[in-house]
């Protein structure tokens, strides 16, 4: 597990811009159990995470008029029992951090895994969101 004075500013640059925090099992069954559309970005402390998933995230967030009706976010190798619970509804992919998913209803609709992330710049990463955005969270159904 890593050390809280390395994780905080990290969690805290996408709570302090509106994202939830996951932090138990029972969290994440909640959150992606309500109607409508739940982002989840499993965060981590990794470069590609810093400098390339959580620009991503917080660019498309603030530059389309189309959002999921819930942002959330859980910590890799910190909020251990939350990802874990995260990933079983990501199966069949394999574990992967940073990752963002995309749930509409409970369903997951929309995935980008690390190697979708890594060698990618944020504008590519926030652009793929906003796609998937507005293909997935204008209407509940």
């Amino acid at each position: 597990m890593y050390p809280e004075e390395i994780v905080i500013p990290m969690k805290e640059e996408l709570t302090d811009n509106g994202f939830s925090e996951l932090l138990t099992a029972k969290d994440v069954d909640t959150q992606i159990a309500k109607a409508g559309t739940t982002l989840v970005m499993i965060n981590s402390v990794c470069g590609c995470a810093a400098g390339l998933a959580r620009p991503g995230v917080l660019m498309a967030v603030a530059n389309t008029k189309t959002k999921p009706d819930y942002l959330t976010t859980t910590f890799a190798g910190f909020d251990t029992d939350a990802v874990n619970k995260v990933r079983q509804h990501l199966l069949p992919y394999p574990p992967s951090s940073p990752s963002i998913a995309l749930f509409k209803n409970g369903k997951l609709v929309h995935f980008i895994e690390r190697h979708q992330i890594e060698g990618r710049p944020a504008q590519v990463i926030a652009k793929n969101l906003i796609d998937a955005f507005e293909q997935h969270c204008s209407q509940l159904v």
